[in-house]
């Protein structure tokens, strides 16, 4: 079944003659009527039935025409979205996101949606992963981007990447010169965390009790720049993401962890079945293509 089919179906349907559908389509009747047939041997149903000099839609063709019809302004909407001379997209996009995300992605992302469409407003809050949900739900975000929920979650999740978690400290730390590092020698050791509430501190829970390790918790912090301030003041270390931890800061030292290697799984989350104007859909392509871009930069650098 071709768009075509559609659209011959849809004029003929309306129009119940074959002379006035052939001209609004710009065939001739014959080959309207060869269309139709085709499209009828496809669905296995006759979709029209002449009685005398007149055309009637069948019952089948009836129910069929409403589907018809939605699918041909659809594909007519996205078409006319898609032309230049539609002009550059406008509206607004409201954007949550996790502070990791508002370091690097977020700033080019909303850098190139701007540089295609400047007439698009952007607003973007930087938000605890349970509070962009909640706003997702409530309305008040178009879009989230945060890590993999743990739990059971309604919204939708489209995943981007996976990151691994490092171990930062700063270059005076005795650990500093260390290439990697096992989890379970982290056990006792000083280390600044987000609180228990947030995501990624359950996972890392989670990797310490795998390996036996207990570290100790000698402050939480509920976002990361404050915890990477503390390491560069404080003979302590914290567990980040590599791409938490700006490329300017002098002082710092990287260390990557292994057995088990923490990972998380950046991505982007949706309202499931909610309208996505096509401004909020424009953004999230820019979104994919970036952080892959990213990601292709980060590995060619190792």
């Amino acid at each position: 079944m071709e768009l075509r089919h559609l659209r011959y179906f849809v004029a003929l349907a309306e129009c119940l003659s074959f002379t006035r559908a052939a001209a609004r389509v710009h065939v001739t009747q014959s080959t309207l009527s060869h269309q139709i047939r085709q499209l009828e041997e496809q669905i296995g149903q006759a979709l029209f039935e002449r009685i005398g000099k007149k055309v009637v839609t069948t019952e089948a063709g009836q129910l069929f025409l409403a589907y018809a019809a939605r699918a041909l302004k659809e594909v007519d909407a996205g078409i006319a979205m898609l032309r230049p001379a539609a002009g550059d997209l406008t509206g607004r996009v409201r954007v949550g996101a996790t502070h990791t995300f508002n370091i690097g992605l977020i700033p080019e992302c909303v850098a190139l949606l701007l540089a295609r469409h400047p007439t698009v407003k952007v607003c973007i809050e930087e938000l605890p992963a349970d509070d962009i949900g909640a706003q997702l739900h409530s309305g008040d975000l178009d879009i989230g981007i945060a890590y993999r929920p743990n739990g059971p979650t309604d919204l939708t999740f489209e995943p981007l990447y996976n990151e691994e978690m490092v171990l930062v400290v700063a270059d005076t730390h005795p650990m500093a010169g260390r290439r990697r590092i096992r989890m379970v020698e982290l056990h006792q050791q000083a280390l600044v965390l987000l609180p228990a509430r947030f995501t990624t501190r359950a996972m890392l829970d989670e990797c310490f009790a795998a390996c036996g390790a207990e570290p100790s918790v000698v402050a939480e912090m509920s976002t990361v720049a404050p915890m990477i301030g503390l390491v560069q003041r404080a003979p302590v270390g914290t567990i980040v993401s590599a791409n938490a931890v700006p490329a300017e800061l002098a002082g710092l030292r990287t260390v990557p962890i292994e057995s088990p290697t923490p990972i998380r799984t950046p991505g982007l989350l949706w309202r499931t079945q909610a309208a996505k104007a096509p401004v909020v859909q424009a953004f999230a392509v820019i979104v994919r293509k970036t952080a892959l871009r990213l990601q292709a930069r980060k590995r060619a650098a190792q």
